[in-house]
């Protein structure tokens, strides 16, 4: 099982991207999938997580600027990021459940400048 991210880069403030994260291998469950971020010297955090049923979570510092969405047979979440902020810049990490196992990707870097 692989959780491949891709979409991040450089942007300015205020700016937008888009995060795209494929599970791939043998998955015959979905539990949920979603984003976490690492800003350097801080703790990850989670951004957002949905589950296969619908039911969302945000930190409260995105809600309204991002929007997370799972399309299931492909086995991808994605991330909208809009209205960036300089605080966005993390490296951003998919996470997921697979298979009733807690499973991550590879970080892709997000560089909002101010």
């Amino acid at each position: 099982v692989q959780l491949q991210a891709s979409g991040g880069g450089l942007v300015q403030a205020g700016g937008y991207l888009r995060l795209s994260c494929v599970a791939s291998g043998s998955i015959y469950s979905i539990g949920g999938m979603g984003w976490y971020r690492q800003a350097p010297g801080k703790q990850r955090e989670l951004v957002a997580f949905t589950s296969v049923g619908g039911n969302t979570n945000y930190a409260d510092a995105v809600k309204g600027r991002f929007t997370i969405s799972l399309v299931n047979a492909k086995k991808t979440v994605y991330l909208q990021m809009n209205s960036l902020k300089p605080e966005d810049t993390a490296v951003y990490y998919c996470n997921a459940q697979l298979n009733l196992l807690n499973s991550w990707g590879q970080g892709t870097q997000v560089t909002v400048s101010s």
